[in-house]
């Protein structure tokens, strides 16, 4: 088993916040693929496969809490999806113009499957409960409800990518730690309305059986939880 990634560079052409970043590389990503004829990834109900970190901040952005116009800015794109990492390698720098960016290096690299550790989330992780909003532990607290929901999800896309079950015996989930004091959030506009997907920081252990690291293998590819395709749930995960 394998995943791909892009490790990309972007061109900010002006200012913008950090909570403004994730629609603007959603779009911006969803925009390349459809200049590629890879539109439907998009259209189609059901997952997307892959996933997206957002900008890395400068020292001087921190402050201001947003990233300067005029400045380069180092991203990275992963999918379980070979044909689409190899689409946005072209398209993104086709992508000219677009208002707010542009990338300008895309470099692909090829991963195979290796032990996993840990994996420590770097963007929101994003699950929805039962009353319309999204896990926290104020919203909810049910720790078991939140492990098992992120074990299905994992599991549903390998499923669904490969198009085999597996012998699940357990969780692939050993232990998990919240890492914010406060709910982290993702913010995009969807008809004029300004939404919030809710989540969390987690740093995740996942067992060591080999269904387990499938499936740790799987979320660090396309990432953990919901709401992928807007960078929610974007993994750095530790190996031996």
């Amino acid at each position: 088993m394998r995943y791909f990634e892009l490790r990309c560079v972007a061109y900010l052409k002006k200012e913008m916040a950090f909570e403004r970043s994730f629609e603007a590389l959603s779009k911006y990503i969803s925009f390349s693929m459809y200049q590629e004829g890879e539109g439907e990834v998009h259209q189609k109900e059901g997952f997307k496969y892959y996933v997206f970190s957002g900008f890395k901040p400068k020292d001087e952005d921190i402050q201001k809490k947003a990233y300067r116009g005029g400045e380069t800015y180092p991203f990275t794109i992963r999918s379980l999806d070979e044909t689409l990492i190899d689409t946005l390698s072209t398209s993104l720098r086709q992508n000219i113009n677009n208002e707010n960016l542009l990338v300008v290096e895309a470099h692909k690299k090829t991963i195979s499957q290796f032990f996993i550790t840990e994996l420590y989330s770097a963007t929101p992780v994003i699950v929805s409960v039962s009353n319309g909003k999204y896990w926290t532990m104020n919203e909810s607290g049910d720790i078991v409800q939140l492990q098992r929901q992120l074990h299905e999800n994992a599991e549903k896309k390998y499923q669904s990518f490969f198009g085999e079950s597996l012998h699940v015996n357990q969780n692939f989930i050993q232990l998990i730690e919240i890492k914010n004091k406060v709910p982290q959030n993702i913010l995009i506009t969807k008809e004029g309305k300004s939404i919030r997907f809710f989540g969390n920081k987690f740093r995740i252990v996942p067992n060591e059986d080999e269904v387990s690291q499938k499936l740790a293998f799987v979320a660090l590819a396309c990432g953990v939880g919901e709401k992928n395709s807007y960078g929610a749930g974007f993994c750095v995960g530790g190996r031996v």
